[in-house]
């Protein structure tokens, strides 16, 4: 069998892995949740999350891949108990479900592109409104735009490791951060701009309460890609002498940083022409084009680089994203079958994209496609999201916290003692008792029970 390959450098860690986290979610999830809930102070509340349950969530996740240097189904197996390989084939099966889904969304940013470079987004409100509902229930064009963009996650993933995963997260994630800071800087000479960056940094302590610690607990938690098996995977390819800890902190925080700067793209821009911002989809292909069309109209082009810089930005946060959901399953079916890597690769890709067009078409020119009166599009979303991410990450904190040899637990985080141990009985702390609760916390608010 073909040879797994490593991540060829600490800086190709580290891109790859914070690639996997970051998404579509830092850029309209993260900015609107932590306006609507007391700006920096939600930020702070936010790292406080990210302290007790996404650092020691990661490092969890860490120690289990890179121990066994295998698929997650064979890592987690390996841990003592064969019946221990249900938590990994749970984070492959989410992980592709959410791969499948997450690329309709995708196939909208790489459509989006193409239509801005084409100049094809400039209008008023109504015009926008009508484009992305025109577009969106067509009955071909946004499965093609999905499964395009499996095909193009598929073209990284099939080369591999370190010649593909590793040297596009080299590319990409630079260039999204260069983007990002062009975009955030544009945005921030627009007159009135301030009152947006004020939105998102003044803190209005006032407003943290208890949904809101929940909330920020939520969004730590999601942010970090916590039980989808991407960082079991992504630590099979690490070195023997990778500093976990070290890493899960410097990916928190590259993770963090990205969705704050979204926050001072958006919010000083929709300020500036008086446009309330608003959340999830809408925001990115109804809202913003508004936004560009107003706010950048003195600008070179009309905003027309603005609005194409805009969408190569979402583009390359999803490819980000769907190479490392992707990479999950590959493993799987390259090591277990005994595949060609290229072909597993192919069972992923023709997998996760029968489930893209079936999605596309749920919310788009056939609503018949639902399971529990829901779009099969929304249905994986809730049973991904509410559900198999929640037990994934929670089994995954018992049976590390709980259930597994300590002394293994403590060689891993220390890499066998070179590393000084003082932090690793506030991590055993919190895997056994911290992160549990949290993740029952989470999961008992989406459902509104606190």
């Amino acid at each position: 069998m073909e040879s797994r390959g490593n991540f060829g450098s600490r800086i190709g860690v580290i891109l790859a892995t914070a690639g996997s986290a970051i998404g579509l979610g830092n850029i309209w999830r993260f900015p609107f949740t932590t306006g609507q809930n007391g700006g920096a102070a939600f930020i702070l509340v936010y790292f406080v999350c990210v302290l007790l349950l996404g650092i020691p969530g990661m490092v969890s996740e860490f120690i289990i891949g890179r121990r066994a240097q295998t698929n997650a189904a064979r890592a987690y197996g390996s841990l003592g108990r064969k019946e221990w390989r249900f938590v990994g084939y749970l984070g492959i099966l989410t992980s592709t479900i959410i791969l499948g889904f997450y690329a309709v969304v995708a196939g909208w940013c790489l459509q989006y592109l193409f239509a801005a470079i084409a100049g094809q987004l400039t209008g008023d409100a109504a015009y926008v409104l009508n484009y992305f509902k025109t577009f969106s229930s067509d009955p071909v064009k946004p499965c093609l735009w999905a499964v395009a963009f499996v095909l193009i996650t598929h073209l990284v993933v099939a080369m591999g490791v370190n010649k593909g995963i590793e040297r596009v997260s080299k590319l990409l994630m630079p260039l999204l951060l260069l983007i990002l800071v062009i975009l955030v800087i544009a945005s921030c000479m627009l007159p009135g701009s301030v009152a947006g960056v004020e939105f998102l940094l003044k803190p209005d302590f006032s407003k943290v309460t208890g949904d809101v610690f929940l909330d920020a607990l939520g969004q730590a938690f999601f942010s970090l890609s916590l039980g989808t098996a991407c960082l079991c995977t992504y630590a099979s390819y690490f070195k023997p002498d990778t500093n976990l800890l070290k890493s899960s902190v410097q990916i928190a925080l590259l993770d963090s940083g990205i969705a704050i700067l979204a926050g001072l793209m958006i919010f000083p821009a929709a300020f500036s022409v008086g446009i309330q911002p608003d959340s999830g989809p809408s925001l990115i292909f109804i809202t913003l084009p508004n936004v560009f069309n107003h706010a950048f109209a003195a600008f070179p082009g009309n905003g027309y680089i603005i609005s194409c810089l805009f969408y190569a930005l979402l583009v390359f946060a999803a490819l980000t994203s769907t190479i490392s959901m992707h990479e999950i399953g590959t493993a799987f079916f390259h090591e277990e079958l005994r595949l060609p890597r290229i072909h597993a690769t192919w069972i992923l890709t023709v997998v996760c994209s029968v489930i893209a067009v079936l999605c596309s078409l749920s919310v788009g020119a056939n609503k018949n496609i639902a399971l529990f009166g829901m779009p099969l599009l929304d249905f994986c979303d809730f049973l991904t999201a509410k559900l198999m991410l929640p037990m994934g990450a929670f089994l995954t904190s018992i049976i590390l916290g709980w259930l597994v040899n300590r002394q293994m637990v403590k060689d891993e985080f220390t890499n066998n003692g070179s590393i000084q141990e003082s932090f690793f009985t506030v991590y055993m702390f919190a895997i056994r008792y911290i992160v549990p609760f949290c993740i029952v916390m989470v999961f008992l608010h989406q459902f509104g029970i606190l």
